[in-house]
């Protein structure tokens, strides 16, 4: 069984996302990874800290084949990764991809030897590689002499652009060492991750006018709730604008009992709700107002997304072109007839003191007017038979254009 997502050279961009189990636990990270997948994330990443973790990164794969999950796996590895990759070749075969921080890979005289042991296991197994640099784990040393150079200077940079230049070269370099022992230059993919919005813009724009590698972004350690969405939203979406990037992760703290699903939703509302990609058919909603006293319509709109949602894993495969449907649940009759008249299908609920009906339009046009108490449930209907009838059975969405093929394959 193999599984292909393709990277750059105008591919579409990737949604991605991390497991947060014990790999060692095979059991709760195929589990984790498979949710990941329905949820629509398009490449995995796991950590591989351990022996324990290592040997069981091939029963992982093979078991999520068995489900049918033919996600690629990513192979997170800081300090050990050399050691890893070389005792434990099932788990150098599974892995669809190796993410190296170019400061975690060793230390002194042992680093590029290290980093050179990795790369070596790349280019046997054929895989690529991202290499992923950190602003919370910078080569120190590379880091000092930077700054001692830096001191020098007659005109020496402020202290912000300094660490953006070093997380730029550290990339650069750590890529053309990696060329130079003999990895093809279409299976590098460059990350530059910090936690700072305005910093993460700068480094980025750098990167691409230094570099043709693919980009993979991401706000480091962005947090959680509200201000992790908010953060990585304003980052992404700039880049994202100015065509910056090729693969994406939403970094989000989980809350207690959130699930980690929500970083793979909110990573594709960005690119969906820029216009970028489409993966879900979205509700457009009014937020209420004195007009909408009842909650009815905040209810039916958050029912109705989660439906569409749910939907998705056996939609995208039967209906494809479903992702672009467009719903409106709205509130009352100031724009709620205008605007579901917009969608493809819309509802104009009763506002206060209006007429209990709600009428429906399919297409521009007013199809039905539904009363009594299963307005959702007939409305949830009316969604269903347009998507058996307006959507096609067969095939599945995919970009064109390759650069770096990223093939998740039974071992």
């Amino acid at each position: 069984m193999v599984g292909q997502v393709a990277v750059g050279g105008g591919a579409p961009v990737v949604v991605q996302s991390m497991t947060n189990t014990d790999t060692a636990d095979a059991e709760a990270t195929v589990r984790q990874v498979y949710e990941l997948w329905q949820a629509g994330s398009e490449i995995v990443r796991i950590t591989v800290n351990t022996p324990e973790a290592a040997a069981q990164v091939g029963t992982i794969r093979s078991k999520l084949d068995a489900l049918g999950c033919d996600v690629p796996l990513v192979g997170d590895f800081h300090f050990n990764g050399h050691k890893l990759l070389a005792a434990y070749p099932d788990c150098a075969e599974a892995l669809a991809k190796y993410r190296i921080n170019p400061g975690n890979v060793g230390k002194g005289s042992k680093r590029d030897e290290q980093f050179a042991t990795m790369v070596e296991m790349a280019i046997r197994y054929e895989k690529p590689v991202r290499i992923g640099v950190n602003w919370g784990s910078l080569d120190q040393a590379k880091m000092v002499r930077m700054m001692d150079e830096n001191a020098r200077r007659a005109d020496p940079l402020p202290s912000d652009a300094l660490m953006r230049e070093a997380l730029i070269e550290s990339a650069l370099e750590s890529a053309a060492q990696a060329e130079a022992w003999g990895l093809p230059h279409d299976r590098i993919i460059i990350s530059c991750k910090v936690s700072d919005v305005q910093d993460l813009i700068r480094v980025y724009r750098e990167l691409a006018r230094r570099c043709d590698y693919p980009l993979h972004l991401g706000l480091t350690e962005a947090g959680m709730g509200t201000k992790g969405i908010v953060a990585s939203t304003a980052a992404l979406a700039v880049l994202l604008q100015e065509g910056i990037g090729d693969t994406i992760r939403v970094s989000l703290t989980p809350e207690p009992g959130e699930p980690r699903t929500k970083e793979v939703v909110v990573a594709q509302e960005i690119l969906q709700t820029m216009g970028i990609r489409s993966f879900t058919p979205l509700v457009t909603a009014c937020p209420g107002c004195g007009r909408t006293t009842s909650t009815y319509f905040q209810e039916l709109a958050q029912n109705i997304q989660r439906y569409l949602r749910e939907q998705m894993p056996v939609w995208r495969k039967q209906y494809p072109g479903v992702e672009n449907m467009s719903v409106a649940v709205m509130g009352c009759v100031v724009n709620g007839p205008g605007e579901s008249k917009l969608a493809n299908i819309g509802i104009s609920l009763p506002g206060t003191g209006e007429v209990p009906v709600a009428p429906v339009y399919v297409d521009g046009e007013k199809t039905v007017t539904l009363k009594g108490d299963r307005i959702a449930e007939e409305f949830q209907s009316i969604i269903e038979d347009y998507v058996r009838t307006h959507y096609g059975e067969g095939g599945q969405r995919r970009g064109a254009g390759r650069v770096i093929a990223i093939r998740a394959t039974s071992g």
